[in-house]
């Protein structure tokens, strides 16, 4: 889910540099677009002048002739040895302020940015090489959101309301779930993913790349590993978790949703001892400029990204979903714990007037592990404190 829904070529331009004039004879300018103010020698102007300044005559003039016709060579060799340096300088000038993509190449953003000097043209947004194959798009910025902000709120329940409906959380939050949560060999619990193949980066870092993918169908790196964990925490606590590992979303990403639905119907129809139905997604934050925002809240000394319950509802458009607040009920006690337990770590649950398929049982939530932006490490620290909590939620159930 998107929560509010990169840099084009960069050209680096240095200041003009003007060579200074050293050698000035009169005579027509050179069209050499290096030669500034340098002209081409006239050796007629030279000579005319020689013969104007000494009135000599008989061998006395011929002497000087030779003598001036040899000045004259070496006048005009250093000119032109002058005009060659000057294009050299001019060549030389303009190869050291090509960007080289492969000599930029660096994994650290504050390297890669090129600071711009005085240019006769404004410089164009640019998008900065970080090796041979990958491009940056953005910045990552990192952000904490604060449940505590809601406009809706009783205790540590903290609830962003996006619909019409009145709410009220303390008596959905004080009353009883119209279901027990039993220890032993039957399924209670359901794990799925409608996106399984969203994903996190590898590795924290400040800018992202076109290699950075929203998306991987490898199971090892996207929703179907964070359910993992927590399936696994809810066994090992004693609640029999089933995880469908189906990538809903692919091919067909618009149709995930629909393909979720079946998965759900299925599984109810072949445990119908299940209980709740966990669908856990990844969020997706954006800033300005194509920026990504991972959002984390330091856990027992280290980061973990921030998850958030997002509730369905009857309400708007959405029609057929009756019982919504039975699931919303859940939600209450889920945050709760969580706030008990892992204080900032949930967002406000956000109630929208959407239905999520949650309107397929009376127990079902929608959970987002933190953003595209967020790591796999972090997304993956909040599914072990997320396990702990339900695990001890659902013992009291």
């Amino acid at each position: 889910m998107k929560e509010n829904a990169g840099f084009s070529s960069f050209a680096i331009t240095g200041d003009k540099t003007i060579i200074p004039t050293i050698v000035n004879i009169s005579g027509p300018k050179s069209s050499n677009p290096f030669s500034n103010s340098l002209p081409i020698p006239n050796l007629l102007h030279i000579k005319a002048a020689a013969h104007h300044t000494l009135k000599l005559g008989g061998s006395a003039m011929k002497n000087f002739n030779k003598i001036s016709l040899v000045l004259i060579n070496i006048s005009c060799l250093i000119v032109l040895s002058f005009g060659f340096y000057r294009f050299f300088l001019a060549q030389n000038f303009a190869k050291k302020n090509v960007f080289d993509i492969n000599a930029a190449a660096t994994t650290d953003y504050e390297a890669t940015s090129v600071k711009n000097e005085k240019a006769d043209t404004a410089p164009a947004k640019k998008a900065v090489a970080v090796d041979s194959k990958s491009v940056v798009k953005g910045k990552i910025s990192e952000k904490y959101i604060s449940p505590y902000t809601a406009n809706t709120s009783y205790k540590n329940i903290y609830l962003k309301n996006s619909t019409d409906l009145n709410i009220n959380l303390k008596s959905l939050y004080e009353s009883k779930l119209g279901f027990d949560i039993k220890s032993g060999s039957n399924p209670q619990v359901l794990i799925l993913h409608t996106h399984a193949t969203e994903t996190y980066l590898k590795k924290d870092k400040k800018f992202y790349t076109n290699a950075d993918k929203e998306r991987t169908t490898d199971n090892n790196y996207n929703m179907v590993a964070i359910g993992e964990i927590v399936a696994k925490s809810l066994n090992r606590n004693g609640i029999k978790t089933v995880h469908s590992k189906v990538q809903h979303d692919y091919p067909s990403y618009n149709e995930s949703y629909g393909n979720a639905a079946n998965t759900i119907c299925s599984y109810l129809k072949k445990y119908p001892s299940i209980k709740v139905v966990i669908d856990l997604h990844r969020d997706s934050v954006s800033g300005e400029d194509g920026e990504r925002v991972k959002l984390t809240k330091e856990i027992n000394g280290k980061k973990a990204a921030q998850v958030m319950l997002v509730m369905g509802s009857q309400s708007g458009d959405t029609k057929n979903f009756p019982k919504y607040k039975e699931n919303l009920k859940l939600a209450t006690k889920i945050q709760a714990t969580l706030e008990s337990m892992y204080k900032g770590l949930a967002r406000s649950i956000l109630l929208m007037p959407r239905n999520y398929n949650e309107s397929l049982s009376t127990g079902s939530v929608l959970i987002e592990v933190g953003t595209d932006a967020n790591t796999f490490e972090e997304a993956s620290y909040s599914a072990e404190l997320l396990g702990k909590a339900l695990s001890k939620l659902f013992k009291k159930l």
